[in-house]
């Protein structure tokens, strides 16, 4: 199969689970909420910190594959690629893993957090983030969400 055809597979893929991935939860986050940001920002110490940083710094040499085939953790300020993302495929990340949402091993070690952490830390962790991002960033991820990316 050509490349190109599996790359749009791919993004067909996310496309298509993108509104029954999150159905029953609104997928907005909320940097501007004080308590939200405060409750996200305690759990991602607690269960993200250990790998993209106390201050969202992310794994040395983050784009550089180990020997193992897999990345080390990106940052989540505004150096990463956190932003270059929407809303609902950050949470589904967050929530369901990579693996399910292109259908087919990837190797990664990024948890899965179904089960783990409430769909409402998820928003409070994703908000945290966004809060730490310089304004022109928060608006340019809010227009991917407004054209409705991934």
């Amino acid at each position: 199969m050509p490349f190109g055809f599996l790359i749009a597979g791919i993004f067909g893929v996310l496309h298509f689970l993108q509104p029954s991935a999150t159905a029953g939860v609104k997928v907005v986050l909320q940097p501007q909420n004080i308590a939200l940001v405060r409750q996200g920002k305690a759990v991602y110490l607690t269960h993200c910190a250990s790998c993209h940083g106390s201050n969202l710094e992310g794994q040395q040499n983050w784009r550089q594959r180990l020997p193992n085939g897999m990345l080390p953790a990106p940052p989540h300020d505004a150096t990463g690629h956190t932003w270059h993302h929407s809303d609902s495929y950050l949470f589904m990340v967050t929530k369901y893993g990579i693996e399910r949402l292109i259908g087919q091993t990837y190797a990664n070690a990024m948890p899965i957090y179904e089960g783990i952490i409430s769909d409402q830390e998820i928003l409070s962790v994703l908000s945290y983030i966004k809060s730490t991002w310089p304004g022109e960033i928060q608006a340019r991820q809010d227009r991917i969400n407004a054209r409705g990316q991934r």
